[in-house]
């Protein structure tokens, strides 16, 4: 199996998640950094930090990375994510400023 490798910024993010990392989590993030879940955004330290809470390691997540694609600053991720809120496959795009991440987009499926 070969080995899926993201930006640092990006697979902070999955390492703070996975690690149930809520600090880790909002520290990966620029200071106006954000969550944009299906069209649900959250931004800032405040808000990042609420989606880790409600959605993510609040709810004892775990994503696993299937496949990665970067152009440029941005990484679509493609994922498996299990929770007490949601299981499933899903993606996300991932924009990189500097060594953090600035958004955090999971769009709907729809």
């Amino acid at each position: 199996m070969t080995e899926i490798t993201v930006p640092a910024p990006v697979q902070a993010v999955v390492d703070a998640i996975n690690n149930a990392d809520e600090e880790a989590f909002v520290d990966a993030f620029t200071e106006d950094g954000s969550v944009d879940d299906w069209g649900r955004v959250l931004e800032g330290r405040e808000g990042v930090s609420s989606w880790a809470q409600s959605d993510a390691i609040g709810q004892s997540a775990q994503m696993v990375v299937k496949d990665a694609t970067t152009e440029g600053d941005t990484t679509e991720l493609f994922f498996d994510w299990r929770s007490n809120r949601f299981n499933g496959t899903s993606r996300a795009f991932v924009t990189v400023e500097g060594d953090k991440v600035k958004v955090f987009r999971i769009p709907s499926h729809r």
